[in-house]
This record gives structure tokens, C-alpha cells and sequence, in this order.
């Protein structure tokens, strides 16, 4: 059975960092692409971060040179370090796994490439 469950969201001052902690079952984690993705209020769902089973990551420009993804193959778990949070940044995160394209994990076209399974999510709230 495939479960994604997050962790570690919550309110925070601008500036601030949090880190999310995605616990996945064996079958979720040994997926090609896993993804955090997140939906703020009266938005659509973005894709932020994705890494495949190779290592390989890639990060939505929004985020880029503040979050960083990971996976810790001792405790199964996809992570998420936050830094240098914005009140932009505020929105629910969710996980998400994936068998991909071939070796291309796909997160930016939330509109045409719709992720297999999903974890319920996790609120992240960021105050100026």
C-alpha cells in the first residue's frame, strides 16, 4: 500500500525556516520521482521540488537557493529544508510520488502531468 504522510509544518516569522518531513511506505519510496508540491489559497498547485531515485533535484526558480530537497534512505522519508521563508512561501505542502516519464520527473506542468499519489498535506503559514 502506497502512503505518503507529512510532517512538520506550522507558523513562522519571515526569515524563518522549517523543515517537512515526508514518512513514506516502501512502495511510495522506491518510486522514480518524489515531489513536494504546495497550493496557497485561491491558487492553483505548484510544483517546488523534486528528486529521483538517482539523486537528481531540481527546484522551482520561486525557491531556489532557499529550499533543498532530500531523501534519508535510512528512515525512508523525503525531506524539505526551508530557509529565508517569505509570507509567499505560505501554503499547504504536500508530498507526492511517482513512477515518471522514463527518467524525467515532471513537476512544473501541474496542468498537464498529474502526480500518481499524494500525501494529505501540511500548512505552512509565513508572517511579515
Amino acid at each position: 500500500q502506497v502512503q505518503l504522510v507529512e510532517s512538520g509544518g506550522g507558523s513562522v516569522q519571515a526569515g524563518g525556516s522549517l523543515r517537512l518531513s515526508c514518512a513514506a511506505s516502501a512502495d511510495a519510496y522506491s518510486m522514480y520521482c518524489m515531489a513536494w508540491f504546495r497550493q496557497a489559497p485561491g491558487k492553483s498547485r505548484e510544483g517546488v521540488a523534486v528528486i529521483d531515485s538517482d539523486g537528481n533535484t531540481s527546484h522551482a526558480d520561486s525557491v531556489k537557493g532557499r529550499f533543498t530537497i532530500s531523501k534519508d534512505n535510512a528512515k525512508n522519508t523525503l525531506d524539505l529544508q526551508m530557509n529565508s521563508l517569505k509570507p509567499e512561501d505560505t501554503a499547504v505542502y504536500y508530498c507526492a510520488a511517482d513512477y515518471g516519464v522514463g527518467t524525467i520527473c515532471p513537476f512544473m506542468r501541474t496542468d498537464i502531468y498529474e502526480y500518481k499519489y499524494w500525501g494529505q498535506g501540511t500548512q505552512v503559514t509565513v508572517s511579515s
